[in-house]
């Protein structure tokens, strides 16, 4: 029995890092204004852009907790893992929830013509990786093993090929 805790000790729950990156966003729009996302499209235009985008998350984040339901395991972090959700979107990419939260940050970037929120998804995109990602497959290899690598092997991280 090993003395680190049954969970990836990611650096923050993956909702609060949305979260976080759009409320920063929207303080530097009133700040430091850019307007681009205003000068490139109109209102209208946006908002159906900003729906089209939520409703592409929604559809992503309803899919991979489907899938963690039917394993049988949590999709919190914070709760222990008990086993690996290998079917539906997870086939095409091991991380299709924090894909959906790209989405759904730049659904928020467009819909609130927020520039600051949608220049934030860099940023944001690599405290993923390196804060929430990485963490989780370190965590996911040590506690699954060879079953994790051959999943890890066929099914891309981000679901491009390389």
């Amino acid at each position: 029995m090993t003395s680190q805790s049954d969970d990836p000790g990611v650096i923050a729950l993956p909702p609060l890092i949305v979260l976080a990156a759009f409320l920063v966003g929207i303080a530097l729009d009133w700040l430091v204004p850019i307007g681009a996302v205003n000068a490139m499209l109109r209102p209208m235009v946006r908002i159906v852009v900003a729906v089209i985008l939520f409703l592409m998350a929604c559809w992503t984040v309803f899919r991979a907790v489907r899938t963690f339901e039917r394993a049988g395991t949590p999709y919190d972090v914070r709760k222990p893992a008990v086993a690996l959700a290998t079917s539906d979107i997870y086939t095409r990419t091991r991380n299709p929830m924090y894909q959906a939260f790209a989405f759904l940050l730049l659904a928020l970037a467009v819909g609130f013509a927020s520039d600051w929120t949608a220049l934030l998804l860099v940023p944001w995109a690599l405290a993923m990786h390196f804060g929430v990602v990485r963490r989780e497959e370190r965590y996911l290899e040590q506690k699954f093993g060879n079953e994790y690598r051959r999943y890890r092997a066929q099914v891309p991280r981000y679901g491009w090929p390389f």
